[in-house]
């Protein structure tokens, strides 16, 4: 008897998957290694642009026009921010309490769908969103000893806890984390996130030949910042449950939108920048 025929679905998006991140990967770390600081700043200004637009409608901006105008906005926002100089705590700072706001949220959250007009509170929180991650990787990128190293160990850092998480949660995940948000994240995924992250950090302090102390307070930051890269992901999910869609785009085939590669850094990105400036990691 012969076997039933597979779907090729799964298959498909896999290879799709693939394919992106076969180019995506390497024009990251291109860009963050090979590119000067105002380069680095016109890559990342790109992808969040494209977030943007996913950003809009996302919280019910439909027509084309007023979504190209809400890119526009952050484009000149990002603009000035570049241009100003500014010190980067006073937007890196409000973006930390605002993911920490939401945590704090998130045990009474219910997810009630979005009504058909546009969420007028939601659609500048944008700039903050978005804006802050931008400004968190730039300054990380040019104001740190070996800036552009620390961006990859970042990206790596929050790459790692998903992988962690992933395979622990898995095998071994019973506990829901967020069930209303997202059915898939689980206690143990969690606990397995912040065990890997801790170790690897515990692993550079000793290379860096890093105090206990300085070690310490590292590992706390890695901590800290796993769980609010979590957070990133649970209301970009909260975002698309609202307006009833899987992911926030298609310009990543394989991968979703842009905001589903980049949910977790909003949030990680500005508390990690801020925290190494706190401890007094900055050059």
């Amino acid at each position: 008897m012969s076997n039933p025929a597979v779907s090729p679905a799964p298959n498909n998006a896999l290879r799709e998957r693939l394919l992106t991140s076969a180019w995506l990967i390497p024009a990251v770390v291109g860009a963050v290694l090979l590119l000067p600081t105002a380069g680095f700043a016109v890559f990342v200004g790109f992808f969040m642009l494209l977030a943007a637009w996913e950003w809009g409608a996302l919280t019910g901006v439909e027509r084309w026009a007023p979504r190209a105008a809400t890119v526009a906005a952050l484009a000149l926002f990002l603009l000035l921010l570049w241009l100003s100089r500014a010190q980067p705590v006073f937007l890196l700072a409000p973006a930390v309490v605002w993911w920490l706001g939401f945590a704090a949220a998130l045990p009474r959250l219910h997810v009630h769908p979005a009504a058909a007009r546009i969420d007028r509170l939601l659609l500048p929180l944008g700039g903050l969103v978005l804006a802050a991650p931008w400004v968190a990787l730039v300054h990380l990128h040019e104001d740190f000893a070996h800036g552009p190293l620390l961006v990859l160990g970042l990206i790596a850092l929050i790459s790692l806890a998903d992988t962690a998480a992933f395979f622990a949660g898995s095998r071994f995940g019973r506990r829901k984390l967020a069930p209303r948000l997202s059915p898939g994240k689980t206690w143990v995924g969690l606990y397995a996130a912040l065990a890997a992250v801790s170790i690897a950090l515990l692993v550079t302090g000793v290379l860096l030949g890093l105090s206990p102390g300085a070690t310490l307070a590292l590992m706390l930051l890695g901590a800290v910042t796993v769980a609010l890269s979590v957070v990133g992901d649970l209301f970009e999910s909260w975002l698309k449950r609202r307006r009833g869609c899987k992911d926030s785009g298609n310009l990543l085939p394989g991968h979703g939108g842009v905001l589903d590669r980049i949910d977790s850094m909003t949030a990680a990105g500005p508390v990690f920048v801020l925290g190494l400036i706190w401890l007094g990691f900055s050059a």
